[in-house]
Protein backbone atom coordinates (compact mmCIF):
# COMPACT_ATOMS: atom_id res chain seq x y z
CA UNK A 1 0.00 0.00 0.00
CA UNK A 2 1.00 3.88 -0.73
CA UNK A 3 1.86 5.73 1.79
CA UNK A 4 -0.60 7.82 0.28
CA UNK A 5 -3.97 7.34 2.28
CA UNK A 6 -5.91 10.09 0.66
CA UNK A 7 -8.93 7.75 -0.10
CA UNK A 8 -9.03 6.06 3.22
CA UNK A 9 -12.68 5.60 4.33
CA UNK A 10 -13.90 6.05 1.03
CA UNK A 11 -15.85 3.29 -1.00
CA UNK A 12 -15.64 3.39 -5.22
CA UNK A 13 -17.42 1.32 -7.59
CA UNK A 14 -15.36 1.01 -10.54
CA UNK A 15 -16.78 -0.79 -13.99
CA UNK A 16 -15.27 -2.04 -16.66
CA UNK A 17 -12.41 -2.42 -13.97
CA UNK A 18 -11.34 -5.85 -14.92
CA UNK A 19 -8.46 -4.45 -17.33
CA UNK A 20 -6.52 -1.85 -18.97
CA UNK A 21 -8.15 1.60 -18.33
CA UNK A 22 -10.64 0.14 -15.06
CA UNK A 23 -8.42 -1.94 -13.79
CA UNK A 24 -5.36 1.03 -13.23
CA UNK A 25 -8.39 3.54 -11.66
CA UNK A 26 -9.21 0.47 -9.11
CA UNK A 27 -5.65 -0.16 -8.25
CA UNK A 28 -4.51 3.50 -8.71
CA UNK A 29 -7.74 4.25 -5.81
CA UNK A 30 -6.99 1.24 -3.42
CA UNK A 31 -2.89 1.89 -3.14
CA UNK A 32 -4.18 5.11 -1.51
CA UNK A 33 -6.64 3.53 0.99
CA UNK A 34 -10.48 3.45 -0.91
CA UNK A 35 -12.34 -0.04 -0.59
CA UNK A 36 -13.01 -1.30 -4.11
CA UNK A 37 -15.96 -2.66 -5.92
CA UNK A 38 -14.60 -4.13 -9.60
CA UNK A 39 -17.11 -4.35 -11.61
CA UNK A 40 -16.99 -6.83 -15.25
CA UNK A 41 -19.63 -7.92 -17.70
CA UNK A 42 -18.33 -11.54 -18.38
CA UNK A 43 -14.80 -11.44 -17.90
CA UNK A 44 -14.98 -13.00 -14.47
CA UNK A 45 -11.04 -14.59 -14.28
CA UNK A 46 -10.19 -10.86 -14.95
CA UNK A 47 -12.05 -9.16 -12.34
CA UNK A 48 -10.78 -11.69 -9.87
CA UNK A 49 -7.58 -10.89 -11.05
CA UNK A 50 -8.08 -7.12 -9.77
CA UNK A 51 -9.78 -8.24 -6.78
CA UNK A 52 -6.61 -10.33 -5.72
CA UNK A 53 -4.54 -8.04 -6.34
CA UNK A 54 -5.88 -4.87 -4.20
CA UNK A 55 -6.29 -7.90 -1.37
CA UNK A 56 -2.56 -8.93 -1.80
CA UNK A 57 -1.15 -5.48 -1.21
CA UNK A 58 -3.43 -4.89 2.06
CA UNK A 59 -6.13 -3.28 0.10
CA UNK A 60 -9.86 -4.25 0.26
CA UNK A 61 -11.89 -5.47 -2.86
CA UNK A 62 -14.87 -7.02 -3.93
CA UNK A 63 -16.13 -8.48 -7.50
CA UNK A 64 -19.62 -7.86 -8.59
CA UNK A 65 -20.45 -8.98 -12.19
CA UNK A 66 -22.88 -6.89 -13.57
CA UNK A 67 -24.19 -5.58 -16.80
CA UNK A 68 -24.81 -1.99 -15.94
CA UNK A 69 -27.50 -1.78 -18.76
CA UNK A 70 -29.72 -4.12 -16.86
CA UNK A 71 -31.05 -2.64 -13.89
CA UNK A 72 -31.60 -5.22 -11.65
CA UNK A 73 -27.94 -6.81 -11.59
CA UNK A 74 -26.49 -2.88 -11.00
CA UNK A 75 -28.89 -2.38 -8.14
CA UNK A 76 -27.53 -5.89 -6.39
CA UNK A 77 -24.34 -5.05 -7.34
CA UNK A 78 -24.76 -1.29 -5.18
CA UNK A 79 -26.33 -3.50 -2.41
CA UNK A 80 -23.74 -5.74 -2.58
CA UNK A 81 -21.21 -2.64 -2.29
CA UNK A 82 -23.29 -0.97 0.85
CA UNK A 83 -23.56 -4.42 2.50
CA UNK A 84 -19.82 -4.71 2.27
CA UNK A 85 -18.39 -1.22 2.74
CA UNK A 86 -21.24 0.45 4.26
CA UNK A 87 -21.97 2.66 0.91
CA UNK A 88 -20.65 4.40 -1.54
CA UNK A 89 -18.36 7.66 -2.31
CA UNK A 90 -16.60 7.29 -5.86
CA UNK A 91 -18.81 5.93 -8.60
CA UNK A 92 -16.35 5.80 -12.15
CA UNK A 93 -18.55 4.88 -15.08
CA UNK A 94 -15.77 3.29 -17.57
CA UNK A 95 -17.53 0.43 -18.85
CA UNK A 96 -18.17 0.81 -22.69
CA UNK A 97 -18.30 -1.15 -26.19
CA UNK A 98 -16.26 0.63 -29.09
CA UNK A 99 -17.18 -0.90 -31.77
CA UNK A 100 -16.14 0.14 -35.51
CA UNK A 101 -19.04 0.05 -38.24
CA UNK A 102 -19.66 2.72 -41.28
CA UNK A 103 -23.01 3.83 -40.52
CA UNK A 104 -24.59 2.64 -43.31
CA UNK A 105 -24.03 -0.92 -42.23
CA UNK A 106 -24.81 0.01 -38.69
CA UNK A 107 -28.18 -1.69 -37.91
CA UNK A 108 -30.39 -0.13 -35.15
CA UNK A 109 -29.44 -2.98 -32.87
CA UNK A 110 -26.48 -2.36 -32.91
CA UNK A 111 -26.52 1.67 -31.87
CA UNK A 112 -28.66 0.45 -29.07
CA UNK A 113 -25.90 -1.62 -27.82
CA UNK A 114 -23.54 0.57 -27.30
CA UNK A 115 -25.31 3.00 -26.14
CA UNK A 116 -26.75 1.15 -23.54
CA UNK A 117 -23.53 0.39 -21.77
CA UNK A 118 -21.88 4.02 -22.02
CA UNK A 119 -24.97 5.98 -21.63
CA UNK A 120 -27.58 4.13 -20.07
CA UNK A 121 -25.61 2.00 -18.02
CA UNK A 122 -24.32 5.41 -16.21
CA UNK A 123 -27.94 6.44 -15.83
CA UNK A 124 -28.45 3.40 -14.09
CA UNK A 125 -26.06 3.32 -12.08
CA UNK A 126 -25.57 6.79 -10.88
CA UNK A 127 -29.49 6.35 -9.92
CA UNK A 128 -28.67 3.79 -7.76
CA UNK A 129 -25.47 4.80 -6.15
CA UNK A 130 -26.29 8.64 -5.51
CA UNK A 131 -29.13 7.95 -2.80
CA UNK A 132 -26.13 5.87 -0.50
CA UNK A 133 -23.96 9.37 -1.77
CA UNK A 134 -26.02 11.38 -0.45
CA UNK A 135 -26.52 9.47 2.82
CA UNK A 136 -22.60 9.87 3.66
CA UNK A 137 -22.74 13.55 2.94
CA UNK A 138 -21.14 13.79 -0.81
CA UNK A 139 -19.31 12.07 -3.24
CA UNK A 140 -18.16 11.71 -6.71
CA UNK A 141 -18.81 10.68 -10.24
CA UNK A 142 -16.30 10.05 -12.87
CA UNK A 143 -17.14 9.21 -16.58
CA UNK A 144 -14.88 8.03 -19.37
CA UNK A 145 -15.65 9.68 -22.15
CA UNK A 146 -13.07 9.87 -25.36
CA UNK A 147 -11.72 12.20 -27.83
CA UNK A 148 -13.76 10.43 -30.90
CA UNK A 149 -16.71 12.25 -29.88
CA UNK A 150 -14.92 15.57 -30.49
CA UNK A 151 -13.07 15.27 -33.21
CA UNK A 152 -15.42 13.77 -35.60
CA UNK A 153 -14.94 9.84 -36.46
CA UNK A 154 -16.22 7.89 -39.16
CA UNK A 155 -17.41 4.01 -38.36
CA UNK A 156 -18.23 5.03 -34.58
CA UNK A 157 -21.38 7.01 -34.71
CA UNK A 158 -22.81 5.39 -32.06
CA UNK A 159 -19.57 5.45 -29.93
CA UNK A 160 -19.90 9.25 -30.03
CA UNK A 161 -23.54 9.66 -30.02
CA UNK A 162 -23.05 7.75 -26.51
CA UNK A 163 -20.41 10.00 -25.32
CA UNK A 164 -21.51 13.18 -25.98
CA UNK A 165 -24.65 12.05 -24.26
CA UNK A 166 -22.53 11.05 -21.62
CA UNK A 167 -21.07 14.30 -20.97
CA UNK A 168 -24.37 15.95 -21.35
CA UNK A 169 -25.81 13.79 -18.36
CA UNK A 170 -22.58 14.23 -16.35
CA UNK A 171 -23.35 18.24 -16.77
CA UNK A 172 -27.16 17.81 -16.01
CA UNK A 173 -26.26 15.87 -13.08
CA UNK A 174 -23.60 18.39 -11.69
CA UNK A 175 -25.97 21.07 -11.14
CA UNK A 176 -28.87 19.08 -9.66
CA UNK A 177 -26.65 17.15 -7.43
CA UNK A 178 -24.68 20.07 -6.44
CA UNK A 179 -27.02 21.27 -3.11
CA UNK A 180 -25.74 16.84 -1.79
CA UNK A 181 -22.04 17.66 -2.65
CA UNK A 182 -21.89 15.44 -5.07
CA UNK A 183 -19.31 16.32 -8.04
CA UNK A 184 -19.87 14.76 -11.72
CA UNK A 185 -17.01 15.37 -14.16
CA UNK A 186 -15.86 13.23 -17.45
CA UNK A 187 -12.30 12.71 -18.52
CA UNK A 188 -11.93 12.41 -22.03
CA UNK A 189 -8.55 10.35 -22.79
CA UNK A 190 -7.03 10.53 -26.44
CA UNK A 191 -5.50 7.35 -27.86
CA UNK A 192 -3.91 5.23 -24.78
CA UNK A 193 -1.14 2.34 -25.22
CA UNK A 194 -3.68 -0.43 -24.22
CA UNK A 195 -4.20 -3.88 -25.28
CA UNK A 196 -7.76 -3.36 -27.36
CA UNK A 197 -10.67 -6.05 -26.99
CA UNK A 198 -12.49 -7.58 -29.58
CA UNK A 199 -15.11 -4.98 -28.58
CA UNK A 200 -13.10 -1.98 -29.62
CA UNK A 201 -13.50 -3.56 -33.10
CA UNK A 202 -9.57 -3.85 -33.82
CA UNK A 203 -6.97 -0.92 -34.34
CA UNK A 204 -7.58 2.39 -33.52
CA UNK A 205 -10.11 4.38 -36.16
CA UNK A 206 -7.49 5.62 -39.43
CA UNK A 207 -8.89 9.03 -38.78
CA UNK A 208 -7.53 9.08 -35.25
CA UNK A 209 -3.95 7.43 -36.02
CA UNK A 210 -3.29 10.23 -38.84
CA UNK A 211 -3.84 12.88 -36.46
CA UNK A 212 -0.49 13.89 -35.36
CA UNK A 213 -0.18 13.67 -31.07
CA UNK A 214 2.07 17.13 -30.87
CA UNK A 215 3.44 15.31 -27.47
CA UNK A 216 4.34 12.41 -29.94
CA UNK A 217 3.12 9.81 -27.92
CA UNK A 218 0.11 7.75 -26.25
CA UNK A 219 -1.02 8.03 -22.92
CA UNK A 220 -0.38 5.35 -20.41
CA UNK A 221 -3.14 4.38 -18.31
CA UNK A 222 -1.70 5.84 -15.70
CA UNK A 223 -1.95 9.46 -16.71
CA UNK A 224 -5.79 8.29 -17.56
CA UNK A 225 -5.86 6.94 -13.79
CA UNK A 226 -4.56 10.55 -12.49
CA UNK A 227 -6.88 12.38 -14.03
CA UNK A 228 -9.69 10.40 -12.56
CA UNK A 229 -8.32 10.89 -9.33
CA UNK A 230 -8.42 14.21 -8.82
CA UNK A 231 -11.27 14.37 -9.85
CA UNK A 232 -12.64 11.52 -7.41
CA UNK A 233 -10.28 13.44 -4.15
CA UNK A 234 -10.08 16.22 -1.78
CA UNK A 235 -8.14 18.61 -4.74
CA UNK A 236 -11.58 18.17 -7.07
CA UNK A 237 -14.10 19.03 -4.62
CA UNK A 238 -14.69 22.68 -6.06
CA UNK A 239 -15.12 21.14 -9.86
CA UNK A 240 -17.90 19.73 -11.43
CA UNK A 241 -19.42 19.70 -14.68
CA UNK A 242 -16.64 19.69 -16.65
CA UNK A 243 -14.36 17.64 -19.30
CA UNK A 244 -10.83 17.05 -19.11
CA UNK A 245 -8.82 16.33 -21.96
CA UNK A 246 -5.79 14.24 -21.79
CA UNK A 247 -5.14 13.68 -25.25
CA UNK A 248 -1.31 15.21 -25.80
CA UNK A 249 -2.90 17.50 -27.88
CA UNK A 250 -4.35 16.40 -30.21
CA UNK A 251 -8.17 18.34 -29.59
CA UNK A 252 -7.88 21.85 -27.54
CA UNK A 253 -10.67 23.03 -25.96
Amino acid sequence: MSMDQTFAGKVALVTGAGKNIGRTIALDLARRGASIVVNGRSDRSAVDAVVAEINTMGGQAIGCMADVSDETTTAQMVADAVAAFGGIDILVSNAGLRRQTPFLQMSLAEWREILSVALDGAFILARAAVPHMIGRGGGAIVALSGISTHVGTPNRCHVSASKSGLEGLMRALAIELAPHQITCNCVAPGAVDTVRGASAGGPAPSSLAERGIPLGRKASVEEISAAVRYFAGPDGRYTTGQVLHVNGGVFLT
